[in-house]
């Protein structure tokens, strides 16, 4: 018999996303390392894209998942029984927040949240309008897709959902636009695939000012940046503003897939009547998953990562000295390393891959490359992944 390769199987069965994916065949992880059936190591830079804050495998998800496994897995669909990961991932997030975001929905994807707070926002004042801003990314679902703003992306799956305009992301003339008409603006706290942007305190509070005098949601998308990823448990802390709806995923499950949408209960109320089950999910905030995010938890306000963050993000800066390198931008452990062209980058993400680093490169930013590293990176191993990167940058330039 024909031995058939993952390799293979890989290119015949599963459904493609592109005509180059990266075909590193993993066969376990741990900690900011993937290793693949040769045994050959790579470091996770990226960490799955902002998913792994904890690196790979952490022992306290991992025994979480087990015994949560071990006890049940899906019983019923999402808001009917009572079980204990759900309510106590929601009381666990709760208590990171601010006392006006004590209501969370639980789904399975940032996608999710996105479409679930669309749909909240329409019901709960009545408007149709939503703004978002450009270079932003919310999911690639219909709606969370009809979010952004670049038309490459959009304009093969029109018609897409009507009622989206776009504001450029900090700059205060275009907050005029936001009006007694406008149901709620989509907003990254630090906008992730357009290649790191980040905007001011000032921008944010005037935002913010805006939608409470125009009774517009203010909604903010911490999908990527959340999660200490920025040096805060939630990137909006920096910038002295309260979200009237907040989503999260990505790293939020420790390596599980989980998402939320969080609001008042107030405004969260409006789902339960005209109509009835006004948002559903099966598997939103499956017991799994719910139980891998509250180690995730508990691990992250335990130890010193997030703490640590800041630090790091200097270190790493410090490190990354070349004059291929033409600006990094980033808030803590979310950044963008910035070179001159796209065909520049894709050889030195190569390159770094045949070195045994994991890189990539934005969506809406094709000439800097994602550097999010799992926030356990200690600091022997960040030296370590930048010496890798510049040595990557010279053997292509």
């Amino acid at each position: 018999m024909t031995h058939i390769s993952h390799r293979q199987l890989f290119l015949k069965h599963l459904a493609p996303t592109s005509d180059s994916p990266i075909m590193v065949e993993v066969e376990r992880a741990n900690g900011i390392y993937l290793y693949d059936p040769d045994g050959r190591q790579y470091i996770d830079l990226i960490s799955g894209i902002g998913v792994s804050v904890l690196g790979h495998n952490h022992p306290e998800v991992v025994s979480a998942v087990i015994e949560q496994a071990q006890k049940h897995m899906h019983v019923m669909a999402y808001g009917e029984f009572i079980q204990s990961p759900q309510v106590m991932l929601a009381q666990a997030l709760a208590k990171t927040l601010p006392p006006s975001l004590d209501s969370v929905f639980l789904v399975n994807s940032g996608s999710e949240a996105a479409e679930g707070a669309m749909k909240l926002a329409h019901r709960y004042t009545g408007r149709h309008e939503i703004i978002a801003c450009q270079d932003s990314y919310h999911g690639a679902t219909l709606g969370a897709l009809s979010l952004g703003s670049h038309e490459e992306f959009k304009r093969p799956f029109r018609p897409l959902v009507p009622g989206i305009r776009h504001i450029r992301f900090g700059n205060e003339s275009d907050l005029e636009q936001i009006t007694d008409k406008t149901a709620a603006v989509f907003v990254e706290t630090v906008q992730g695939e357009g290649g790191i942007r980040i905007a001011t305190k000032s921008w944010f509070e005037k935002l913010s000012q805006k939608c409470t005098n125009t009774g517009t949601l203010l909604i903010l998308d911490e999908i990527q940046c959340g999660f200490g990823r920025t040096g805060r448990f939630w990137a909006f802390e920096h910038y002295g503003i309260i979200p009237d709806v907040l989503l999260t995923a990505k790293g939020l499950g420790g390596g599980m897939p989980i998402g939320a949408f969080i609001a008042s209960s107030n405004i969260m109320a409006v789902f339960k009547t005209n109509p009835v089950l006004g948002h559903i999910t099966t598997f939103g905030g499956h017991p799994v998953s719910a139980a891998a995010a509250c180690a995730t938890i508990d691990v992250l306000q335990r130890e010193n990562y997030i703490e640590e963050v800041a630090h790091k993000a200097t270190l790493l800066t410090q490190i990354l000295k070349h004059p291929a390198i033409k600006e990094i931008r980033h808030l803590g452990l979310m950044m963008a390393v910035q070179f001159d062209t796209f065909s520049q980058i894709d050889k030195i993400i190569h390159k770094a891959l045949a070195n045994g680093l994991i890189n990539d490169w934005f969506l809406f930013c094709d000439n800097a490359i994602r550097i999010a590293p799992p926030l356990i990176i200690s600091e022997k191993e960040l030296i370590t992944a930048g010496e890798l990167f510049l040595k990557s940058i010279d053997e292509t330039l």
